[in-house]
């Protein structure tokens, strides 16, 4: 492979560094929920059309999901993208302290302004490495909604689309500069709305059905299903509808939204078998009836070595970012707002003794404010809490991913500290860091066809099972 093409077609995520960046910061200035992400999803088609990508909109059918391509022929690599933001968490850019832009809005406490945008750049270095070489090959960038309560990419899995894919590749900002390895929970989302009889608490309970009963019933079934599921599961729920606040009144209708989790995403379709079974016996017990309605799910994700180590090479040969004092400036007054290690997020630390015991020093025992450094490489199949949709992407085509260091180490995951640095400098470096390494890695794939067969080995033998897709055949995306 030449190496001076490779390095041309990266500095155009230089020279158009000011396209990237603010797209990134006008998606941070309006944050849309997942699956409403209409002012994004406009901003990106038109962005892709002017660089120059042949678009696709309402992919598989949803209105906020999109792709623009460029090239012909095999291999395809796609390049993922995110735009979502996150429920009560405005907060002012730059800010050391909360302060929100509206009271109650939203907030990009996920950094997905940078991932979108990131990837997109990403995407326009490979499309400019294609043009100067003539190579073939095509680059696709997907706009995904809804990762944070969506599941987009789960449902554009349901419809095979990532099958069609050599390779994907994708980022997310974080706190630390490395490949992201092992796997994570599988996810589904379900809402039960119990509907009732309404009565008089006093004056005629008897002929009252209370559907706040069974809510309470069925919270208290899953209470004890609890003992008897796996140590990786997880269920969590919200009452999102009580019914009223008047006690003296039995309440007709009342919704309860539950989240199962288990690694594998067969165990979670199965786990979430009995908790509607719970659900039946609640409406059974207290004479109410009621409606289920799916609302999203994500797999486990299959991690990839061989993409992740040709990920790492480039992390290594772009090299880490150098900071600003205004970015050193931010990060050490938000640092004083949270108590997170800048080691915690640092997969090699936790499998590594002697890795561990040189990123406690160049962490600062992990109170350093960036971590401004590339840890070793780590690569396994470790089990993380977590889910994401990028999981259902993994299952169907190799798939490997990467974090970079866009705000303070060791802040806390969907934060105000976050959002607060969403348009910063170091953001906009972890997000330009990770543009270079994501079109490097593709340019090396679409280079050496011996590395894309060895991803596809390791990918069908770890894929051996089969995908269990978690979507509902019914179900249609919904925006809570």
């Amino acid at each position: 492979m030449n190496q001076t093409e490779k390095k041309t077609a990266l500095s155009l995520i230089d020279e158009r560094a000011a396209l990237f960046e603010g797209i990134a910061d006008r998606i941070w200035e309006n944050p849309e929920l997942s699956l409403k992400e209409f002012e994004a999803r406009d901003l990106y088609c038109r962005a892709l059309r002017e660089l120059g990508f042949s678009v696709t909109e309402n992919l598989c059918g949803i209105g906020t999901a999109f792709c623009g391509s460029y090239g012909s022929g095999r291999p395809v690599i796609g390049i993922l993208g995110e735009f979502d933001a996150l429920s009560g968490l405005s907060q002012e850019a730059g800010a050391v302290s909360p302060k929100p832009v509206t009271e109650g809005g939203c907030g990009h406490g996920c950094g997905h302004n940078l991932l979108g945008a990131g990837s997109l750049a990403a995407a326009a270095a490979v499309k400019a490495w294609l043009e100067k070489t003539g190579r073939p090959g095509t680059v696709v960038y997907y706009g995904c909604p809804g990762e944070e309560g969506g599941a987009g990419k789960a449902f554009m899995a349901r419809e095979g689309l990532w099958k069609q894919l050599d390779a994907a590749l994708t980022w997310h900002p974080g706190d630390v500069n490395q490949t992201m390895t092992g796997t994570n929970n599988s996810c589904i989302q379900v809402l039960y709305e119990f509907h009732g009889i309404a009565a008089h608490a006093a004056g005629n309970p008897e002929e009252g059905r209370s559907a706040l009963d069974a809510v309470e019933l069925m919270n208290i079934g899953v209470q004890f299903l609890r003992e008897h599921m796996t140590d990786d599961c997880r269920i969590h729920y919200a009452v999102t509808d009580t019914g009223g606040i008047s006690p003296n009144v039995v309440q007709a209708k009342a919704a309860v939204l539950y989240m199962v989790r288990a690694n594998r995403v067969a165990e979670s379709v199965a786990l979430q078998k009995r908790v509607d079974a719970i659900a039946e016996g609640a409406a059974l017990m207290t004479g109410t009836s009621y409606t289920r309605t799916f609302i999203d799910g994500t797999a486990d994700t299959l991690p990839n070595f061989t993409l992740e180590q040709v990920l790492y090479r480039n992390l290594e040969q772009i090299g880490v970012p150098a900071y600003t004092d205004e970015d050193w400036a931010l990060a050490e007054a938000l640092k004083k707002t949270f108590h997170g290690s800048g080691l915690q997020s640092i997969q090699a630390a936790r499998h590594d003794p002697e890795a561990a015991r040189r990123l406690k020093e160049l962490t600062d025992d992990g109170t350093r404010a960036i971590n401004d450094f590339l840890p070793p490489p780590c690569s396994n199949t470790d089990f993380t809490p977590g889910s994401t949709d990028v999981g259902d992407v993994s299952w169907l085509t190799p798939t490997a991913q990467i974090e970079t260091a866009c705000w303070p180490a060791g802040v806390p995951g969907h934060s105000w500290q976050i959002v607060a640095c969403g348009k910063s400098g170091l953001a906009h470096k972890g997000m330009l860091y990770a543009a270079k390494v994501i079109a490097g890695a593709a340019i090396d794939l679409m280079s050496d066809e011996s590395l894309l067969q060895r991803a596809k080995e390791e990918f069908d033998d770890r894929a051996s099972e089969g995908y269990v897709c978690p979507i509902e055949p019914d179900a249609v995306p919904i925006a809570l």
